[in-house]
């Protein structure tokens, strides 16, 4: 497995740096392993991500694999804060319980102008039984 070009350190300290109305302290969102195309990151569970009937809203699934598939690009094409999201298709599996979300994003192909990959999304503690299923592709700045 190829090493990541950033390190998880790294991004947090990009995503603090470029992106601090996202990714601060308490926002409840965490990097946690990160090697090239290939990462896993945390959202909090927090009774505000609720929707009525006691899940967890689609909106806050979505940002949790936007978050995990800008973490992906950058551990694999380094600081490019102005990759931005073109596409993202979510599918919902199931239900998913009230407690921390975690993403594992793997990108499939990386290109000179995008990069295309898939986020699992699963409750803690429950890894074996995805909650959802996002595919998305990163528009990538052109290098100079």
């Amino acid at each position: 497995m190829r090493e990541s070009v950033m390190s998880a350190d790294e991004i947090g300290k990009l995503l603090e740096k470029e992106f601090p109305q996202a990714f601060f302290p308490g926002s409840g969102l965490s990097i946690g392993d990160v090697g090239f195309g290939d990462v896993r990151v945390r959202k909090a569970f927090h009774e505000d991500h609720l929707r009525p009937g006691g899940t967890i809203s689609g909106p806050t699934m979505m940002e949790l694999a936007d978050f995990a598939m800008y973490v992906a690009v950058f551990s694999a094409v380094g600081p490019q804060p102005l990759a931005v999201t073109t596409n993202l298709n979510i599918n919902f599996l199931r239900k998913p319980a009230q407690a921390d979300l975690i993403a594992h994003a793997r990108l499939m192909k990386v290109g000179k102008r995008l990069a295309v990959g898939e986020v699992w999304l699963y409750t803690d503690g429950q890894e074996d039984e995805p909650v959802a299923h996002v595919t998305s592709t990163y528009s990538l700045p052109v290098q100079k």
